[in-house]
């Protein structure tokens, strides 16, 4: 999962809308999995809950009801948690219960919801559990506002395509104008920007693919 960062990164309001980052549990098998998973990398790990909440910045009870079933971790959570034991979210939500031949993510799935703020607004278009290599998102970009991202794993290229607006895309010391309809790529293991310089919102459509040894 890219590591999305914005120009006022406000952690005390990250952590004043932990509470409403777990959603109440109607166990399905994916969820309970990754309830299950965390507990397990953990002690593998040989950390204590108190360790893996200062490396992820969740708190120690949220993990608790996470590890126990009573909380099932919003997007955003879990991949906080993922990036504190080293690996892909992904990685921590692939399970081999997803044996669907069809999968949907459903147009009013919270769930899907990676961030949502002042800045943008990120939607996973991707199925997590069943991909490892290639991860697809819709982008709403606001008015005036810039994306930053740090670099993902290296060798990842991003790619995008605008739906609507103009976006300035920043990258390796490199900057051009992307407007609708237009497609690009670039390299993403390294700092990289995305601004919407134009009058409307900008609807994008991200592909970030990573390197197959990573």
């Amino acid at each position: 999962m890219p590591k999305f960062e914005s120009e006022n990164n406000n952690v005390s309001s990250k952590r004043n809308s932990e509470a409403n980052s777990v959603q109440p549990l109607d166990v399905e098998p994916l969820n309970q999995y990754v309830c299950e998973r965390v507990k397990l990398l953990r002690k593998r790990k040989g950390w204590t809950l108190e360790q893996l909440a200062s490396l992820s910045g969740v708190s120690r009870s949220m993990l608790s009801q996470v590890e126990r079933g009573i909380a099932n971790p919003t997007l955003a959570v879990a991949f906080r948690i993922a990036q504190a034991f080293g690996v892909s979210l992904a990685d921590l939500v692939d399970a081999a219960t997803a044996t669907q031949r069809i999968s949907v993510i459903r147009n009013d799935d919270a769930s899907a919801i990676f961030r949502d703020d002042k800045v943008c607004r990120i939607r996973t278009l991707s199925p997590l559990n069943l991909e490892k290599d290639v991860e697809f998102y819709e982008l709403r970009l606001k008015v005036g506002q810039r994306l930053k991202s740090a670099g993902h794993f290296s060798g990842t290229r991003e790619f995008l395509t605008i739906q609507t607006g103009t976006v300035k895309i920043e990258s390796g010391g490199e900057s051009l104008t992307m407007r609708k309809g237009d497609s690009g790529h670039y390299i993403a293991d390294i700092d990289h920007v995305i601004e919407n310089i134009g009058k409307t919102e900008a609807v994008i459509f991200l592909v970030d693919i990573y390197a197959s040894d990573r």
